[in-house]
């Protein structure tokens, strides 16, 4: 048996040496430039958004520097330049046979969390190494991804029953959520369930697995409202954020003013005046609200079509790959993208009760941008896969 499995390994790694040998083709240009645009414009509203806070800061952690963010947030976007690159020049093959041990390493750092973890605004979800910190929830989203895609590959028809297309992977998820909740990070666990749904859903678990899930879940959350004072408060809040204006709807009230005010062109860009610490996290959670007072309903619209079309083109992607695993590679990624987006802006405008969740490519974070991008590669990578006629 040990023999049988070590030939296994061996034979997946000949299989990417011999795909990196083998010439590939060219990354899908239109993907990769949207990519690049999008950061762009994001690394340009950070030191829009940021520099009033970073000037201003009482902490006195940014030195009275207005361009701190925005020189930090720049380098981690020339680093995840140069990761998306070095991550599209790896061969699928070589994702796969490591899927697992992302997965393993992303849980090992989310049990390390509450032990040794940083702690910042009420919640411990980073781990310091010196001025360096990283945040394992957003190596855990891709965790999830890479590891589910093989096994899905690895089950196949299995996928329909309960023992292979259902508990392995709510056990993966159960366990990832429950470390999660210990931080807080609800935001984090959110997506991470519904990227590993959609996942299961392509991979072929029946439909009705999902809507007993989703009426448990229902349930759980109408009971917990009725009866957690906190959960009503919450939900209170967000119907009417205006009735606790100077306290708990403080934060979405303070967003609705930037998005209202910006109008259909906009005041200009850095010319903002809800990030004159009016608004908490402008540069971060709530910077699209900067990006819709700054640049109007017509700038942030543009913004949106270039998500939409960097979403579209992942799953266009998605659809024309020569293998299965790339496939759900590309599908996982574009959704955990798309979720992120809807969720963010869906946030910033009310839509749905206020938690944190940074909007891709323009939210400050170091850790989540260079992740971001090497997901972005892994996409090109499996891109140059894609037959050609």
């Amino acid at each position: 048996m040990q023999e049988n499995s070590k030939s296994h390994e061996n034979s997946r790694l000949h299989d990417y040496t011999e795909d990196a040998k083998i010439g590939r083709g060219r990354f899908d240009l239109p993907f990769a430039l949207l990519t690049l645009v999008l950061l762009v414009i994001g690394v340009v509203m950070v030191l829009s958004a940021s520099f009033a806070r970073a000037y201003y800061d009482p902490t006195h952690e940014t030195g009275g520097n207005a361009t701190y963010y925005f020189i930090r947030q720049l380098i981690f976007a020339l680093m995840g330049v140069a990761a998306m690159y070095i991550t599209s020049r790896f061969p699928m093959n070589f994702y796969r046979h490591f899927s697992m041990w992302v997965l393993i390493v992303a849980i090992g750092l989310l049990v390390l969390v509450p032990v040794i973890g940083v702690k910042a605004n009420g919640a411990r979800r980073w781990i310091g190494f010196g001025s360096f910190t990283i945040q394992p929830s957003e190596i855990a989203k891709i965790g999830v991804i890479l590891a589910f895609s093989s096994m899905i590959c690895r089950y196949r028809e299995k996928m329909r029953t309960f023992r292979y297309g259902i508990a392995p992977f709510a056990i993966i998820l159960v366990v990832i959520v429950g470390l999660l909740a210990l931080e807080p990070h609800l935001s984090a666990a959110i997506i991470i369930v519904g990227v590993g749904a959609v996942m299961l859903f392509i991979g072929g678990v029946r439909l009705y697995w999902f809507v007993g899930v989703g009426v448990a879940v229902g349930g759980l959350g109408a009971i917990a409202i009725s009866v957690m004072d906190y959960a009503k408060e919450r939900v209170s809040n967000w119907l009417d954020p205006f009735s606790a204006a100077s306290d708990a709807g403080y934060q979405i009230v303070q967003s609705l003013y930037a998005v209202g005010s910006g109008g259909l062109m906009g005041v200009g860009l850095g010319q903002s005046r809800q990030k004159y610490l009016y608004l908490p996290e402008e540069h971060n959670d709530f910077i699209f609200s900067i990006v819709c007072e700054e640049l109007g309903f017509i700038g942030a619209a543009l913004i949106l079509i270039l998500f939409a079309l960097l979403i579209v083109r992942g799953y266009w992607l998605a659809m024309h790959m020569r293998d299965r695993y790339s496939s759900l590679v590309c599908a996982g990624i574009t959704t955990l993208l798309a979720l992120q987006v809807f969720l963010n802006v869906a946030v910033v405008t009310n839509l749905i009760p206020c938690t944190g969740i940074s909007l891709p490519f323009f939210s400050y974070g170091g850790t989540a941008l260079l992740i971001q991008m090497a997901e972005m590669g892994i996409i090109l990578s499996a891109s140059r896969d894609v037959p050609t006629k």
